[in-house]
């Protein structure tokens, strides 16, 4: 079973692109990205249904974009991706307290471990 979204058409496999969502108060169908989540009361469509996508007679079909890219991301997003994790695996710095502020004094050492003393 794929994870990827698929068109709300009938019989229709592409992968969706645009969710259309009604306001029934205005009386318009808002055809726009892709939502984040699947929503209950919208419909995913593909590229090719949201072009064809028609309202019924005295409807207003509201287009929020205007050129439907199915490539994925692009460059940009790919750099701002590869940036953030390279920030996320950067080790955080290691902070040092001053001498007076620790609580005790260092009477003997065995690798990374000390014994200290609070006399």
């Amino acid at each position: 079973m794929s994870l990827a979204r698929r068109c709300s058409r009938t019989a229709c496999d592409r992968p969706a692109v645009l969710t259309l969502t009604y306001v029934y108060a205005d009386q318009t169908a808002v055809l726009g990205p892709l939502a984040i989540y699947a929503e209950p009361h919208a419909y995913d469509l593909c590229a090719a249904h949201g072009e064809r996508l028609s309202a019924p007679r005295g409807w207003e079909v509201l287009r929020l974009v205007s050129d439907v890219d199915t490539r994925g991301p692009s460059e940009d997003d790919l750099l701002a991706l590869a940036d953030a994790v390279r920030e996320a695996a950067r080790p955080a710095p290691v902070e040092r307290r001053p001498a007076a502020e620790e609580p005790g004094r260092e009477i003997a050492r065995k690798g990374h471990l000390r014994v200290l003393t609070t006399d």
